[in-house]
């Protein structure tokens, strides 16, 4: 498997394509602009105007775009992906969408001949230059096992977790955890300097001990410094956590942390802080 279309070349895509260029692999893309993709381009990867002409005679498409609607858009309107995908391609979808997308598109990719898994990612653009994303697939195991090297050159953490949809519901999940993780971060921090505590030597001091987590170790330096740079935006995660509670609510589970810190991201949406990176959830608490 050495071409590769990759639709969806954004903050994260950008990178992902130039890690499989940097291994070799005969990468394809699309984009609706040229003009923001011609970093990529330029490593050697080849640009086409339709989606049509990008996956043709490719062995394997992946995609990583923005939302639910932009996947359903480039794999079921006419002459997109499922159109023009020749029988026998490996497929893989790459975003963050709901586990019954995954499903209605496994299905259908299925019927024609596809093989279809669900992949979606975390580890944010940081993850993704550094070739160090985790990735949670869904599908058929045996084509699990068809696409590991192309896995591996693109994240560190790689598990199968079942059959179709599996894999979103694995990101769902790890989204839950972050919401919660994150606003315990903020609301740490918050209580912290409204007791005249020295930021850096708290940070320091709860580092190592049970308060310790990702989110504190990237979104805590970030906070003081006041960067709000996004290595993953406040309009996704607000998108993910939708996708969450949606799928809590089939299940009938009372994820309170989960709608309460979604509430607070919906509030910062709404305040234009919608492309700011995640860790802008201090300013909810005024800091």
């Amino acid at each position: 498997m050495k071409k590769i279309a990759f639709i969806g070349v954004g903050k994260m895509g950008k990178p992902m394509v130039k890690n499989l260029i940097k291994l070799g692999f005969d990468v394809h893309i699309f984009a609706r602009s040229i003009m923001k993709v011609y970093d990529v381009i330029n490593n050697g990867a080849r640009y086409h105007s339709t989606i049509n002409d990008c996956v043709k005679d490719c062995e394997v498409i992946i995609t990583m775009v923005g939302f639910p609607k932009d996947v359903e858009e480039v794999y079921f309107a006419t002459g997109k992906i499922l159109d023009s995908a020749q029988e026998g391609t490996y497929i893989i979808d790459m975003t963050t969408t709901s586990p019954s997308l995954a499903k209605m598109i496994h299905e259908e990719g299925s019927r024609r001949g596809l093989h279809v898994l669900d992949a979606p990612v975390t580890g944010g653009v940081k993850g993704a230059k550094e070739a160090a994303l985790s990735i949670m697939v869904g599908g058929d195991e045996d084509d699990y096992r068809a696409c590991l090297p192309l896995f591996r050159a693109l994240g560190t953490n790689i598990n199968y977790m079942g059959e179709a949809g599996m894999g979103q519901q694995t990101k769902l999940a790890n989204q839950i955890i972050i919401a919660g993780t994150l606003a315990g971060v903020c609301e740490g921090l918050t209580y912290a300097k409204a007791k005249g505590l020295d930021m850096s030597r708290f940070l320091r001091a709860v580092s190592t001990g049970g308060a310790d987590s990702k989110q504190l170790e990237s979104a805590g330096p970030k906070i003081l410094d006041r960067d709000f740079t996004p290595g993953f935006t406040v309009k996704h995660f607000v998108k993910d956590m939708l996708l969450a509670v949606d799928e809590a609510n089939k299940e009938s589970l009372n994820l309170d942390v989960l709608v309460t810190v979604l509430s607070h991201f919906k509030k910062l949406e709404e305040d234009f802080f919608a492309d700011n990176g995640t860790q802008v959830l201090i300013k909810y608490y005024g800091g």
